[in-house]
């Protein structure tokens, strides 16, 4: 006879980025799962209106927001006698993810901004899960070093990484062959090459899959997105670059393969929502009954896969090199996207020219080995620069001409 399961013990949560597409999720599942997790610190940037509807919601002992006058007017909003402390700027994020009663840090916080308090986070001894990309991306060996010398966990929450993760369980790393990412191909998958240089941005956010933030929606319409999650692959699972494949699958249910040496290529599959993988890492080991539609394989017309055209997305050849040379390169691409990214988002470069401005800022650069947290954010700034002056020379682009997708 065995004896009754004993309730687990309530997770407390420091959550980065919590106004996010990454951050609302976390906040359903913690709704729905309240036995299972409180929250008692969160950050996010200057979404004040729905950050204080958070607060009054799930009552953190500390908040975070970008700057002075965004806690300004958090605290304006904030009902008084609310026990909860304002503060703001990385400092302010720095005190959330390392915040003495937290017992798991969700990093969501988009762009270079999360790699700091996610390693002050791991630092101070905290398990991770981790959806931003860039703390790997720009500084892996740093990140998943620390969190080997403090004995803690780093948990993916990307769709694509949760998948590998769960594909690997129960089998030996020294049996992989290699990991294969699947990507949805984005809005422009079959549209004319020649009209990719006059797509618009709202055509750019109009994931046919995924609903998410501008900057990794756009990530997913050049394919950098899948370009930066190899590297971050990499380092989360200790397999070289060149053992990690990209597939094309527009249907984005599986989410990602293991190949063995066997032959055997074990999946994860499920619909394409990020409270599932979100769920698994706060919960890990356990599986919560996640209100999600089930998975019906047998109203799909078909599952199909599809090399990347590298000519169409030149971004993923650009990260496979800042792979391969390692060093601070990767943390120059990862910077050079986002100035690129944000110059598209803006109206100051074509969807085009966003590659084109991350390689020169590649090339000029010089890279050289990583030792320490100084020598990512140097190079990031780096980065930054080489692409803002590149930016510098260009013509604007004018306005945008319509497309249609070929038929």
């Amino acid at each position: 006879m065995t004896s009754p399961r004993s309730a687990p013990t309530r997770k407390r949560l420091a959550l980065l980025g919590s106004t996010g597409s990454i951050g609302v999720n976390t906040l359903d599942i913690v709704a729905t799962f309240p036995e299972r997790f409180s929250v008692v610190a969160m950050a996010a940037g200057q979404r004040v209106e729905l950050l204080a509807e958070q607060v009054c919601r799930f009552r953190p002992r500390l908040v975070s927001v970008r700057d002075a006058a965004a806690a300004a007017a958090l605290e304006a909003r904030l009902p008084a006698g609310l026990d909860v402390e304002v503060r703001w700027g990385t400092e302010g994020a720095v005190a959330v993810a390392t915040h003495e009663a937290a017992d798991l840090v969700v990093s969501a916080i988009v762009g270079a901004a999360g790699l700091e308090p996610t390693y002050a986070a791991i630092r101070a001894g905290k398990s991770v899960a981790v959806a931003n990309k860039e703390p790997l991306v720009m500084a892996g060996a740093l990140v998943m070093g620390e969190a080997a010398r403090q004995g803690v966990q780093v948990f993916p929450i990307d769709s694509e990484h949760s998948a590998i993760f769960q594909s690997l369980a129960g089998h030996r790393k020294a049996d992989v062959r290699r990991l294969i990412l699947t990507a949805s191909g984005g809005p422009f998958l079959n549209v004319p090459r020649e009209r990719l240089a006059h797509v618009t941005v709202a055509e750019a956010l109009n994931h046919p899959n995924w609903r998410m933030g501008p900057k990794i929606t756009i990530d997913s319409a050049t394919l950098m997105n899948k370009g930066l999650e190899v590297i971050e692959a990499s380092w989360l699972f200790g397999i070289e670059p060149s053992r990690i494949a990209i597939h094309v699958h527009p249907q984005s249910i599986v989410h990602a393969m293991v190949e063995y040496i066997d032959g055997a290529v074990v999946a994860q599959m499920g619909v394409p929502d990020m409270r599932g993988p979100i769920a698994y890492a706060l919960a890990y080991p356990d599986r919560l009954p996640v209100p999600l539609p089930p998975l019906d394989l047998c109203a799909l017309a078909g599952l199909t896969f599809l090399p990347p055209d590298h000519e169409r997305f030149p971004a993923v050849n650009l990260a496979y090199r800042a792979a391969r040379v390692g060093g601070t390169l990767p943390a120059v691409l990862n910077a050079a996207n986002e100035v690129a990214v944000a110059a598209f988002l803006e109206g100051r470069l074509p969807f085009a020219g966003i590659p084109a401005v991350i390689e020169r800022a590649m090339d000029l650069h010089v890279p050289r080995p990583i030792e320490t947290l100084e020598d990512v954010l140097a190079a990031d700034a780096d980065g930054r620069r080489l692409a803002e002056e590149q930016l510098a020379g260009l013509a604007p682009s004018g306005p945008p001409s319509p497309i249609r997708a070929a038929t």
